[in-house]
């Protein structure tokens, strides 16, 4: 569906370098079925759950919106040894 939106631009830049997505669409996909998927929990955790271990499984399997997070394993910088500042190298 298409749709016109007025999304803050610094929001959608970090979402788009946090996830990876290539493109606005997909950064509000991502970010719209993460928001649903924890939504979801937090319903079921206020209930108590009542799911066996396989409904849970089920229900919160990783899907391509949960790879958003492996970027963020790939951004860390490289140990500064001590005694040296970060612009000294």
């Amino acid at each position: 569906m298409k749709m016109t939106m007025h999304i803050d631009e610094d929001v959608l830049d970090r979402v788009m370098k946090v996830t990876g997505a290539k493109t606005k669409t997909e950064a509000v996909q991502i970010a719209l079925t993460e928001m649903a998927r924890r939504h979801k929990l937090k319903e079921l955790f206020s209930q108590g759950l009542g799911m066996t271990p396989e409904q849970l499984k089920a229900e919160f399997a990783p899907t391509a919106a949960d790879e958003f997070d492996r970027p963020l394993l790939n951004v860390a910088e490289p140990k500064t040894p001590y005694g040296e500042s970060g612009s000294a190298r």
